[in-house]
């Protein structure tokens, strides 16, 4: 893999910049960037041969209109010639997720999915939702669809497989069953009231079911049921009964399951006003576990397959492809595609656009969801925007804002401190674009507001600075809307002036008078403050966008808070595993009575050599 980059072409641009090119070019596979005259990346593409590929674009005509704009923006090129077409195919996604270049079609939701992992380290497995790297041991099942997907599987397979979901700190630490025994959601391995190999005997079984085996589980349980009901034990029948429509119920919530496609991503895309949808079912074990809607970013002129193949390659830049993917249109290079994905999978991926049969099915009833989707989000956003124009025309701004940020703070007389920010723009709500920031300035007087606003926006626009200084990538606000008053905004504006970034429009909502919603007063610097009419809809948008904020806030701090709460200061002394924490517990009763004792105690305790107890010991006593 070798780079040639080209910057100077005596101030040519368009298709004279191009031509510029060619008599350097071989016919090498490889990629190829596109830049304007400030260097900034205008388009990637790939290449089987890198001088044809660049001739095409250094025609005077028959281009479309978006290609003929980022022609006559180019001011240079790069390229970086590869040993494989498939290599170059491999390396353009790379750079278009980490450039973003304005002319691609870009993926803009790339979050991760769920799995359900049973454990693989313990006596008694648990069952728990998973997300990231499968760096656990233990078998995952997914991917979902979304958090929502899972928990409404991991709630019915605890009815009916009656596996735990506690920590293996938890399980060590129960003297008792807990309430989900109770409940029958768990059979309390933890206390015993089950042995390793009843317990053992259903993990299979909700591996089995995992695996798209149910029909036998289903006879299993019936089989138990009727043994149970002819033994007279009505109780026991009555709770498998439970089971098997709980089993029934998970099957009736997953709606599709086609009998024929054991695993398959069924990807379906319409397009329509140069807006796109992009539909994803996911089956595994002839089960589908959910379905994912995804809008990229396209232009009017982009055709299906164009998307596809981007959507394909962004996709599954970071996620695991199944054996069998469905389309709903054909994609520009499906062989490469498949070569590529075979790779990443070490096993084989094929690609295919059903025509009949089952499987056209599936990938019709995608099609539908993608075109429903498209104008539901097409509506929504018709509406957003004139919110937004409405919204430009009360606080007096030049230009409709396009990203607004939102801020707020959260605390109980200054612990646990949080700060949130929310991003509303034409599509609503961005919710992947949210970041809260655990406030960290140790100077800070507790339910200091001013200094954790300032903490917050200095963080905040630093790393803007860093990561997007020519704001070319989207990352900058239009608008800053801060929960306060004519002090907050001059505390904001002067932050503000301290990094030379005073051209963004920045607004308080302060509470009225009565602090009731509904009489909220603007505060602009150097302004005098106004209201809104209190039926204006601009105002309840202003209203829905700082409480979203406040949500978030509020959400975060309640989750720092709960953490803070069920920390034992004996989980960080490396020694003191579950068994001797609960030995420390037992002996002085609390961590802080474990804090106070002398080294003497700590070494009566059982379990405990002269070692530990002088290290638990320094612990406490090197933080006094």
């Amino acid at each position: 893999m070798s780079e040639n980059e080209q910057t100077t072409n005596q101030g040519l641009t368009g298709h004279d910049c191009i031509q510029s090119y060619l008599k350097t070019l071989d016919s090498s596979p490889g990629v190829y960037r596109m830049l304007d005259d400030q260097s900034r990346v205008l388009y990637v593409g790939k290449a089987r041969n890198l001088k044809a590929r660049v001739s095409n674009y250094a025609r005077p005509s028959g281009h479309s209109r978006r290609i003929a704009r980022m022609i006559s923006e180019t001011a240079s090129m790069m390229f970086l010639t590869t040993r494989t077409e498939t290599e170059a195919l491999l390396l353009e996604q790379n750079l278009i997720k980490q450039l973003k270049p304005k002319f691609n079609v870009l993926l803009r939701d790339d979050k991760s999915f769920p799995n359900i992992l049973v454990t693989g380290d313990h006596p008694y497995p648990m069952i728990k939702k998973h997300r990231g790297a499968k760096r656990e041991k233990g078998s995952y099942y997914g991917p979902f669809a979304s958090a929502g997907a899972v928990n409404r599987t991991l709630n019915q397979l605890q009815k009916v497989f009656l596996l735990r979901n506690c920590s293996d700190s938890v399980f060590e630490t129960r003297t008792r069953p807990c309430l989900l025994y109770q409940i029958k959601r768990c059979s309390a391995p933890c206390v015993g009231r089950i042995s390793e190999t009843d317990y053992a005997e259903s993990v299979r079984d909700a591996e089995r079911f995992l695996s798209g085996r149910t029909t036998q589980i289903q006879e299993t349980l019936a089989s138990e049921m009727q043994e149970a009901s002819e033994a007279m034990e009505f109780e026991r029948a009555a709770a498998l009964r439970d089971r098997i429509r709980a089993l029934t119920q998970v099957q009736s919530v997953q709606g599709i399951n086609p009998k024929g496609v054991t695993e398959a991503d069924i990807i379906a895309l319409h397009m329509e006003h140069g807006q796109a949808c992009v539909q994803v079912f996911f089956i595994r074990a002839n089960q589908n576990w959910g379905n994912r809607d995804f809008y990229p970013r396209v232009g009017e002129d982009v055709d299906e397959a164009e998307v596809l193949e981007a959507f394909l390659g962004q996709f599954y830049d970071t996620k695991e492809p199944p054996r069998l993917i469905l389309l709903s249109h054909d994609i520009e290079s499906p062989d490469l595609m498949q070569e590529l994905l075979t790779g990443k999978l070490c096993r084989k991926v094929e690609i295919a656009v059903p025509r009949r049969g089952e499987k056209a099915e599936l990938i019709e009833g995608a099609t539908r969801n993608a075109r429903e989707s498209l104008a539901r989000k097409m509506s929504e956003t018709a509406t957003q925007t004139k919110l937004l124009t409405g919204l430009a025309e009360a606080l007096g701004l030049e230009t409709v804002p396009e990203r607004i940020e939102v801020y707020d703070n959260s605390h109980i007389q200054g612990t646990n401190a949080v700060g949130a920010m929310i991003v509303a723009g034409a599509e609503g709500f961005l919710k992947s674009q949210y970041r809260k920031f655990n406030i960290k300035g140790e100077e800070l007087v507790p339910g200091d507001d001013f200094g954790m606003m300032k903490e917050v926006l200095t963080r905040r626009f630093k790393r803007l600075q860093k990561e997007d200084p020519n704001r070319e990538k989207g990352m900058w606000p239009d608008l800053l809307l801060i929960d306060g008053g004519a002090g907050q905004v001059s505390a904001v504006h002067e932050i503000m002036a301290e990094y030379g970034v005073e051209d963004i429009p920045m607004v308080g909502v302060a509470k009225g008078i009565d602090r009731d919603a509904g009489k909220e007063e603007f505060h602009r610097v150097g302004q005098r403050p106004f209201a809104l009419r209190h039926n204006d809809p601009v105002l309840y948008f202003v209203q829905r966008m700082r409480d979203e904020a406040h949500r978030f806030a509020i959400g975060t701090h309640r989750a720092k808070r709960a953490k803070s709460m069920g920390k034992n200061p004996l989980d960080e002394i490396a020694g003191v595993g579950a068994s001797r924490k609960r030995a420390l517990l037992s002996h002085f009763g609390s961590a802080k009575a474990v804090s106070r004792a002398n080294l003497a105690d700590l070494k009566a305790v059982e379990g405990v050599s002269e070692a530990l107890a002088e290290k638990i010991y320094g612990h406490f006593h090197e933080k006094g």
